[in-house]
């Protein structure tokens, strides 16, 4: 077992990069904003998913064979930036669409639900293969010199754990203040914005700069 106090600072650690602002910021609080709380929170459990998937795949050594193939991670990466783009551009569609209303008016289109946030999250995380070469650093300094595959597998719980934690917070919150943004004009600008950022990120994370 994992002594309590590692586990402790292991959590914080975690919740401390899962603020780092970045892709998984984005989606969930473009969720947030766009179809509310529980989208945001469907996004966020994605990442969480993902999270656990990477350092399971630690545990079994996968990660460790993508990160040292230059190719394979770079096909991952690739496909993740032009994951990022293909997000930033459809918030750039909505957009010139211009299909908004105001909250309290019946939408035109039928806002995101929460199984297709789950799956933005999830899949934003999955092909980021910085998250693996970020939990390969970090793993071994919260592991016993003969750690097993089991210890690890309780970190993959508290770095889900700790994921959830942070991205429920942040949906919560951007749910909250969604009610601020209820102007369909404003929100148009939201998507501007944020379909430009997504779009900035998988153009940073293909150059290999990010």
């Amino acid at each position: 077992m994992i002594p309590g106090a590692t586990a402790a600072s292991f959590l914080l650690v975690v919740i401390l990069g899962a603020m780092s602002p970045g892709p998984d910021f984005v989606v969930v609080t473009r969720s947030s904003l766009t179809s509310g709380r529980r989208a945001g929170i469907a996004a966020g459990a994605g990442i969480a998913l993902g999270v656990f998937a990477w350092v399971v795949a630690i545990a079994l050594g996968v990660a460790a064979v993508l990160t040292a193939s230059a190719v394979a991670f770079t096909v991952v990466k690739l496909v993740g930036a032009a994951y990022l783009i293909f997000l930033g551009i459809r918030a750039w569609l909505a957009v010139r669409r211009g299909e908004y209303r105001d909250l309290g008016e019946t939408p035109a289109v039928k806002p995101k639900g929460a199984r297709a946030a789950f799956r933005q999250g999830l899949f934003t995380n999955l092909l980021n293969p910085k998250v693996a070469v970020y939990f390969l650093a970090l793993l071994p300094q919260f592991l016993p010199a003969d750690g097993s595959t089991l210890q690890t597998l309780e970190l993959a719980a508290i770095a889900t754990a700790g994921t959830v934690l942070w991205f429920v917070t942040l949906a919560v919150v951007v749910g909250a203040l969604r009610r601020f943004f209820s102007s369909g004009r404003v929100r148009r600008g939201l998507d501007a914005v944020m379909g430009t950022v997504l779009v900035a990120l998988g153009v940073r994370v293909a150059a290999g700069t990010a």
